[in-house]
């Protein structure tokens, strides 16, 4: 029969496997530490995979929202040039009508000036 003295087992692989605190391992018995070396290959194994899938979700994920994430700025852009070249137009527009106006404004001053010389008294 093997005591706790016999055997010590304190493993602790990563944050997420358990802890194997005061097991009688079986220390002194070959096969038997053979074949709880291979489980702990295997718990080791095991979350090495599982990290490496966690990884491999978290990339993709990040892939998605990376892919979103420009979907969503090329529509900004392209609703940014519409308002940029809808801006335009609108200030081509005033431009267009303040001339018109301008004009407007002196020929009804020549008109008046041309009213008074003829005896219009106006308003």
């Amino acid at each position: 029969s093997y005591t706790s003295a016999d055997c010590y087992c304190f493993k602790r692989v990563g944050q997420s496997l358990a802890q194997l605190d005061d097991i009688d391992c079986g220390r002194n018995d070959p096969d038997l530490k053979q074949e709880m070396e291979k489980q702990f290959v295997d718990l080791l194994t095991e979350e090495l995979e599982l990290q490496e899938a966690v990884a491999e979700e978290h990339a993709r994920h990040m892939n998605i929202t990376f892919g979103e994430a420009k979907w969503v700025a090329s529509q900004y852009q392209r609703e940014a040039e519409k308002c940029i070249a809808a801006t335009e137009t609108c200030e081509g527009a005033r431009e267009k009508a303040e001339a018109l106006l301008i004009k407007e404004r002196k020929l009804t001053t020549r008109r008046e000036h041309r009213a008074r010389e003829m005896g219009w008294e106006g308003e």
